[in-house]
């Protein structure tokens, strides 16, 4: 049994879904799982939750990696595409070095369907640089 939608997440809508990512490239579905393409080893993981401020289009994507990084990022929804900046990082004692300092995530609906991913990072060792850039086709 499907439930409606709740209205306030409405403008998300497009977002929705369960998400595989098309080749090549790490296979990372849209819950944050990344496994090694050949061994299918997990590699990284991330867990979170995207709200939407009541009346805007302010976003905020709260987020918690196995590396032991928790960020929140913020930023805008414009009509099929999310920009989100890191206002927030914080990560355990023990994380291994190099250590992040800024991200910037753009999550957009292309005309074809495909949900695309691009996400920068800077570290104590590197300027903002292109981390990833993946897309995924809708699977359900």
């Amino acid at each position: 049994m499907s439930l409606p939608l709740n209205a306030a997440l409405a403008p998300l809508e497009w977002l929705l879904g369960t998400w595989e990512s098309d080749e090549p490239g790490e296979v990372i579905n849209f819950m944050f799982n990344a496994f090694q393409i050949e061994t299918k080893k997990p590699l990284h993981r991330e867990c979170g939750f995207i709200r939407l401020k009541p009346g805007t289009n302010h976003v905020a994507f709260i987020n918690a990696q196995n590396t032991g990084l928790v960020d929140i990022e913020e930023g805008e929804l414009t009509e099929n595409q999310l920009n989100l900046q890191s206002c927030s990082l914080s990560r355990i004692s023990f994380a291994k070095e190099p250590h992040v300092h800024q991200i910037r995530r753009v999550l957009r609906l292309r005309p074809d369907g495909k949900l695309e991913q691009t996400v920068s990072m800077a570290t104590n060792n590197e300027p903002l640089t292109q981390h990833l850039h993946i897309t995924y086709q809708r699977t359900s």
